[in-house]
């Protein structure tokens, strides 16, 4: 399927011009795309459930707004795993991986117009923002209408959404951010500049997922006193329960079938947890009308369409029938209350069969899409948070890996193996701080 889409991509070609290059390694395009003076290591996809180390070189500015930045901190992320598993398409050989990241600014094309200056500790938004269309005017940077050229999102969504560092070309093929530097295209508008005060084990979230679970959370307008499940308890998972804890659910409820729950209850204290591995005959729909007869308040899905749990659907994605299962949009639909909302978060590319459109319907569900999070529109309050230490990012933090190590990181983050008990990590490079105090300290594999 990721060779017939990305010969289908070559034959429908670019909708239309994008503002910026996209430059997925250096070593693709070295005349036009490498800095040959400085080579460096980066992560990247060679296949399914396959990734390298590989050698190659720094990026070069090529756009007028392009920074350079040397990266000091990335990570892993969930999504990341779609990736890796073959499940998002239009992937290539090569394509540096990576949507999380920061680092420190190293260079800035003279004469660009820019609140940044070289040395400046920034943190990137994980999707690539004009900062000048009609959505990114209002803050929903991940529906840029100017950084992907991609066709191929028309013909699957109808619309195309911003470009994303790391993430195929699908969204742009774009260079990622597991990697030692990362050209930024519109420097100005995706980067953050970072106070002092504000270590990189912190600041490195504000990419990716502290946004997004604020976002779910926030979409889904969770108010006092309402009872709030969530699927999966990933890190999305985990901070969208801190977030709605915060704004005054009065129950939540974690749903998912491996250590990572009592995991969670001990980092957030009063969430009840499901694990659907040990229902027996039960659903985890049945369960939870048993724990809330009538049904949850709200529903947020934070795990994605990738993990099918009947034979059905498996067969049917093996097969190209659908890109993603319904099974627990489903679940999340018939456990909602009626008139009550259903948030989707987690990844999902495609198309779905046998979605319950009836329970739905019939009882005034409200099914929300919450797209990419816009990483612009709440990341400044939330490093103002960070800062006051109103919210700690570092609660679902559990390893700290080096770069060069990578490929044995994401063998083992999607294990989920309680024996290594992997949340949420973080990558240093070889330009790193060391471990800012109360953080983990290196491990090497």
């Amino acid at each position: 399927m990721n060779a017939a889409s990305n010969l289908a991509a070559k034959v429908l070609g670019q909708d239309q011009k994008p503002l910026t290059q996209s430059t997925s390694n250096p070593s693709k395009d070295i005349e036009h795309w490498a800095d040959t003076s400085t080579p460096m290591i980066a992560l990247t996809w060679q296949g399914k459930n396959s990734v390298k180390v590989s050698e190659t070189y720094k990026p070069k500015l090529i756009d007028d707004r392009d920074v350079i930045v040397r990266v000091t901190g990335t990570t892993i992320c969930g999504s990341d795993l779609h990736l890796y598993h073959g499940a998002v398409v239009q992937m290539q050989a090569g394509d540096i991986l990576g949507h999380e990241f920061c680092g420190i600014v190293d260079q800035i094309k003279p004469g660009a117009s820019t609140n940044l200056k070289v040395g400046d500790r920034v943190v990137a938004s994980f999707q690539i923002a004009c900062g000048e269309c009609r959505f990114c005017k209002q803050g929903l940077s991940s529906t840029c209408e100017r950084t992907n050229g991609s066709r191929m999102q028309n013909v699957l969504l109808g619309n195309r959404t911003a470009g994303i560092f790391g993430y195929s070309h699908l969204l742009g093929g774009f260079g990622g951010g597991q990697s030692e530097f990362v050209r930024v295209p519109f420097g100005d508008v995706n980067l953050l500049k970072l106070p002092d005060n504000v270590p990189d084990e912190k600041a490195l979230y504000l990419s990716d997922v502290l946004v997004t679970s604020y976002h779910t959370v926030k979409m889904a307008k969770v108010q006092k006193g309402e009872t709030v499940a969530i699927w999966g308890m990933g890190p999305i998972g985990l901070m969208a329960a801190y977030f709605a804890q915060k704004d005054g659910a009065g129950r939540i409820i974690a749903i998912d079938n491996n250590w990572r729950l009592e995991w969670a209850q001990k980092r957030i204290p009063g969430i009840e947890i499901l694990d659907f591995g040990k229902l027996g005959s039960k659903t985890v729909v049945t369960a939870l009308q048993e724990m809330c007869p009538g049904g949850v308040d709200i529903a947020l899905e934070c795990a994605a369409g990738e993990y099918p749990k009947s034979l059905l659907h498996k067969v049917e994605m093996m097969t190209g029938l659908e890109t993603d299962t319904s099974e627990l949009l489903n679940e999340m639909i018939m456990s909602t209350r009626a008139w009550g909302r259903c948030g989707v978060t987690g990844v999902y590319s495609g198309y779905t069969n046998h979605f319950n459109i009836g329970s739905m319907m019939e009882r005034g569900v409200t099914l929300i899409g919450n797209g990419q999070a816009p990483v612009h529109k709440y990341w400044h309050e939330l490093l103002d948070r960070i800062v006051s230490g109103d919210i700690d990012p570092t609660i679902m933090l559990t390893h700290r890996f080096a770069l060069e190590d990578m490929e044995k990181v994401y063998a083992l983050f999607d294990k989920r193996d309680p024996k290594d008990s992997i949340q949420k990590v973080y990558v240093q490079t070889k330009y790193s701080a060391p471990a800012a105090a109360g953080t983990p300290t290196l491990t090497r594999l």
